[in-house]
């Protein structure tokens, strides 16, 4: 196989992982991502049934296990702060405590990734890609501070607004399904003083919640609403912080606080709970992965397990057909769209307000049997890690 070329749009969870793959198949993979460096904050995610197979042969399962949040459980309460529930047995964010899934926060996962994924991937920060133009064979590719390249593949990996689906695709309103909610997510002190903990208050359609992160050295806030369909820019922050404060402007117990601490948090995310649904995931040679391709909303709580499984599915077809682009992206496409599709009905399900039990969960979880790939894969880096460290904007010469 000659050494491919494959630019990646997008450095969290899927393109980081899709670097480490296609460095270690003998690939040779440039990240583009938009932000100065790593994003920092996100909410608690999953690492459940196949994803555990991947970070496993990823060498990561250690390391991933000892960073997870370790909680212990949750409570709800009234809008004073008394105690409705509690609960040791399952949360909001993780479902049962008592199992092998792997609870670990969005940022530190993406850090564990960056380390193993950096030796010899070339990253460009502070960079977005504004046109790909496909020819027989090479994509030649237009970015907004880099002079234009080309590249044998391109991969989107950037997210629910993929760029990259929009312009080979098309525009995101002929993909996207609604799910009638949205979600905010920041970090804040720990000012509860809570101990592996989740609190919630739950008014009407609404909720507010506070756990503690990182050895509760620090919490994230979570604010979800019900809603039709909103019109507002996913690039515009301080509008997106007006609806939550409009929103929650008369809910009780420490959401004013947490109104007043959004304003300068540095971390701050909100989005729509929303599907991405696409009747093919590649076009020529360009190829969409994770939630760029089939985004399953984290109503699913299987987003993250989607895009692990998807970057190693991927890169395994691509390493198994020695570079064959169609035969490969086909292979991905058939392989994939089961496991997908059983862990999108997970977050449909719950929109429409079906019960979702732990044994849908498992189920979804476990809905793929996955080849070991790894033995068609060749070992191109010499194994040696760089520091752990965010990243600063990069240009390429």
């Amino acid at each position: 196989m000659q050494n491919k070329s494959v630019l990646i749009s997008g450095a969290s969870v899927t393109g980081l992982a899709l670097a480490y793959w296609l460095r270690r198949a003998g690939f040779q993979p440039t990240v583009v991502e938009r932000a100065p460096g790593l994003r920092k904050g996100g909410q608690a995610i999953d690492i459940r049934g196949a994803a555990l197979q991947v970070v496993e042969r990823m060498g990561l399962l250690d390391e991933i296990r000892a960073a997870k949040t370790d909680i212990r459980g949750m409570s709800f309460v009234d809008s004073r702060g008394e105690e409705l529930s509690r609960s040791t047995e399952a949360t909001l964010t993780g479902g049962l405590i008592d199992n092998d899934d792997v609870e670990i926060m969005r940022d530190d996962l993406a850090d564990l990734l960056f380390t193993t994924s950096r030796s010899r991937t070339e990253y460009l920060f502070d960079d977005v890609i504004t046109s790909i133009a496909q020819e027989d064979d090479t994509v030649r590719v237009g970015f907004r501070s880099n002079s234009p390249r080309r590249f044998d593949l391109v991969i989107g990996a950037d997210g629910l607004h993929s760029g990259v689906r929009h312009l080979v695709f098309g525009p995101e309103s002929e993909f996207v399904h609604f799910l009638g909610s949205y979600l905010a997510i920041f970090s804040v002190e720990n000012f509860l003083g809570l101990d592996r903990w989740q609190m919630y208050h739950t008014p009407g359609d609404r909720l507010v919640g506070v756990y503690s992160a990182r050895q509760n050295t620090e919490a994230r806030a979570m604010l979800m609403f019900h809603s039709p369909a909103l019109d507002y820019s996913h690039r515009d922050l301080e509008q997106q912080k007006s609806i939550l404060a409009g929103r929650f402007a008369d809910v009780g117990w420490e959401t004013p606080r947490l109104l007043a601490d959004m304003w300068d948090a540095p971390d701050f995310y909100f989005d729509s709970m929303s599907q991405i649904r696409l009747d093919r995931w590649s076009k020529g040679r360009v190829v969409l992965v994770g939630d760029a391709g089939y985004c399953a909303s984290p109503r699913s709580g299987q987003g993250t397990s989607l895009a692990l499984v998807g970057a190693y599915v991927l890169v395994g077809e691509l390493a198994k057909s020695h570079g064959d682009h169609r035969r490969a992206f086909a292979r991905y496409e058939q392989v994939m769209r089961g496991y997908v599709r059983t862990n999108q009905r997970l977050a449909q399900d719950r929109s429409e307000g079906r019960t979702v039990t732990p044994a849908d969960i498992a189920h979804a979880a476990g809905a793929i049997s996955l080849e070991d790939y790894t033995g068609h894969a060749r070992r191109r880096d010499s194994g040696t890690q760089a520091p752990n460290h965010t990243p600063h904007a990069r240009r390429s010469a």
